[in-house]
């Protein structure tokens, strides 16, 4: 039996019920399909359950060293009780998806359906049986853990940021595969919780993407928490060893095997688009299998859209969400017409101390060709910080020479990832620094050195004038 309706949704995570509400809103027809978990990464394997172990092990860290603000309860004596820490996340995630799948099924003029999507055409999706059809379908189908090809990997049990979350048992000695976001969250997040944490990177350093010196205050800041770092790995090969796991590198210091209990990847992700039939649609995809859009988040075929992870314009919920809005806004609001180029880059790394990032590194400006200025201060010269005993970390603002406009922030520090967010506003206003220079700042908080950051900017560098 074919069903047709003004609109079909694939996917129910940030972007997907946010569009079927928009259309149901309009008095359209909308069928959404999901196929396992509403709500998607952010809410199921992401941000929330990730976020709610990290403030667990920030409890367990806080007390541990309460004598350093004059607060006597005995490190021993701090325990962590996983089976709690996982039953407090289990009933935050079970609130968050139940409550917006109960939204969707609830709401006037959406059809859901709970199955494996996959195109049958450009205008049609099967699902459980059923053929749907719509002159518009939106792609929101997320991704997924990558897991590289090791030498190995295939005879052992190992852990990806999904399974790992599930775990009931503290690892003993946990090794990490992948020195990036990811896996860095949850090196800290189970030294914290008691584990030993190694974490291996093919790569010199950690965090790559980032300037040295932010890259090298993280390292510091975890390394002082006692994870260990095994940098410059090469040929990495996983093996049993008796109830253990092995990983064997080649590094430039240190012993070239790692043993552990148990060993996390997490070297990436990967779309969810290789069982969804595109090649039937006529969808385009590139080498990694992300779907390729345009400004406006349209495939090459017209009637299609893909919005979120599986379109490799961003790895984020705020992303996905934010292509929501780009979607909507052309289809229901008309001029002016909204793009992804008009997005400016953020993010942060949920480290503690976590690092707020916007816009270009200084490495990213100069290789643009930019003539630079740069403002830098130290947490350490921070009141707030000080006050709060939380002085690692360091302020980075990039500004383009010629015409006074911020090109790009790095905050690493006690409140960054709310700190970050008066710089990337005036990024999108598009006002000189001296805008946010000039601004008056409540005292005593982080973001009040902004201002002054920008007022110590250094001399020009990079390209001419």
């Amino acid at each position: 039996m074919n069903r047709k309706y003004d609109a079909i949704v694939i996917g129910a995570g940030q972007a997907g019920p946010f569009l079927a509400a928009r259309f149901a809103a309009a008095d359209k027809s909308v069928a959404i399909i999901e196929r396992h978990l509403f709500g998607g990464t952010c809410i199921n394997t992401g941000c929330t359950p990730t976020k709610t172990l990290i403030a667990s092990a920030r409890i367990a860290y806080d007390a541990r060293r309460a004598h350093s603000y004059g607060v006597e309860l005995p490190a021993a004596s701090v325990a962590v009780n996983m089976g709690a820490v996982q039953a407090r996340k289990r009933r935050i995630v079970e609130a968050s998806k139940t409550g917006l799948e109960n939204w969707m099924r609830g709401m006037q003029n959406c059809t859901v359906y709970k199955g494996h999507a996959r195109f049958e055409s450009a205008r049609s999706v099967s699902v459980d049986g059923q053929v749907l059809t719509s002159e518009q379908i939106f792609i929101n189908v997320g991704g997924r853990p990558r897991i590289p090809a090791f030498p190995g990997i295939d005879k052992i049990a190992f852990l990806t940021s999904t399974s790992l979350l599930e775990l009931e048992d503290l690892p003993a000695h946990l090794v990490i595969v992948g020195g990036s976001y990811v896996g860095l969250e949850f090196a800290q997040m189970y030294r914290r919780f008691g584990s030993d944490v190694t974490v291996i990177e093919k790569e010199p350093r950690l965090l790559s993407h980032e300037d040295p010196e932010v890259a090298a205050a993280i390292q510091t800041a975890l390394e002082a928490e006692g994870i260990q770092m095994r940098l410059a790995a090469e040929c990495i090969q996983l093996a049993h060893d008796g109830e253990s796991v092995t990983a064997n590198v080649q590094c430039s210091e240190g012993s070239p095997r790692v043993t552990g209990s148990q060993a996390l990847i997490a070297v990436g992700r990967v779309p969810n688009t290789d069982d969804l039939g595109l090649e039937k649609a006529g969808v385009e995809i590139d080498h990694a299998g992300f779907i390729k859009v345009d400004d406006e988040l349209r495939t090459n075929v017209s009637g299609i859209w893909a919005l979120g992870d599986c379109n490799g314009k961003g790895a984020f919920t705020h992303t996905a969400y934010n292509d929501y809005e780009i979607v909507a806004a052309n289809l229901f609001d008309g001029n002016p017409r909204r793009r992804l180029s008009d997005r400016i880059p953020c993010y942060a790394l949920f480290v503690d101390p976590p690092l707020g990032r916007v816009g270009l590194t200084e490495r990213g400006a100069l290789a643009q060709g930019h003539s630079i200025r740069i403002g830098s201060r130290p947490m350490t010269r921070i009141a707030r910080a000080v006050e709060k005993g939380e002085t690692r970390g360091l302020m980075k603002v990039v500004v383009d020479a010629r015409s006074n406009l911020i090109l790009g922030a790095s905050i690493l520090g006690v409140g960054a990832d709310e700190a970050i967010h008066s710089i990337i506003d005036v990024m999108a206003a598009r006002v000189p620094y001296t805008t946010l220079k000039n601004t008056v700042h409540i005292h005593p908080t982080v973001s009040e050195l902004i201002p002054t950051v920008l007022g110590e900017l250094g001399p020009t560098t990079g390209g001419p004038l």
